[in-house]
């Protein structure tokens, strides 16, 4: 497991290599952030922001999504995986969203979970991004960065590695390192081909050292 000083150069490189990571979830308020990160579970964020591009021309507020039939809606995010049960869980959502707050996101976590097809990682995106409230979501990026890293142990869960996160990472530093930790492990450290060779980590990480040594 690294320790502190090495987490720190952990994340002061991955800070040089992406300063300007970000959510690349195209959105203009919290609504349409929930709305997409609901529809990117199992999607690329590319091809959500294609469909939301046409559908938050379309649908505006949470009256809109349920003035027109499941069926319409499933037609609306066709191309995206799991597109029937996502737009389940968009009406579900906008239900409860005008039953108890109004028609409008709430702003915590503990608030956000409660909706429709929101669970912990969408929760801590949205309070993140939309309210900047301290937060590391673990997604399957993330995961696998920390566990590769050995920040976090193979074994652990996504709730105990959220949890290592936050012991490990200052919490000042938590939403950007999310966004650092996600870009890190989308265009740099891959599930089947991590470019290990011209990485600034490998003098700490365990992962890439062995497969340095299987080359």
């Amino acid at each position: 497991m690294l320790n502190k000083t090495q987490i720190r150069f952990c994340l002061d490189e991955m800070e040089k290599m992406f300063p300007e990571a970000a959510c690349e979830l195209q959105h203009s308020n919290p609504f349409e952030l929930v709305i997409a990160v609901l529809l990117s579970a199992q999607c690329t964020d590319v091809l959500v922001n294609k469909v939301t591009e046409g559908l938050f021309e379309k649908y505006k507020t949470p009256e809109d999504y349920l003035a027109v039939s499941l069926e319409q809606l499933q037609m609306d995010i066709k191309s995206i995986g799991l597109y029937r049960n996502k737009a389940k869980n968009i009406r579900k959502l906008c239900e409860v969203l005008l039953e108890d707050y109004n028609g409008v996101v709430p702003n915590t976590k503990e608030e956000l979970v409660k909706l429709a097809g929101v669970g912990r990682k969408t929760a801590n995106v949205v309070a993140s991004v939309a309210f900047d409230e301290p937060a590391i979501a673990v997604d399957t990026h993330v995961e696998r960065v920390s566990k590769r890293l050995g920040i976090c142990r193979w074994k652990d869960s996504v709730i105990e590695v959220e949890e290592t996160l936050m012991r490990k990472v200052p919490k000042e530093e938590w939403s950007v390192t999310h966004h650092r930790m996600i870009f890190f492990g989308r265009y740099h450290c891959k599930a089947r081909n991590p470019n290990c060779s011209e990485c600034p980590l490998l003098v700490v990480c365990r992962e890439g050292k062995k497969r340095m040594k299987k080359r």
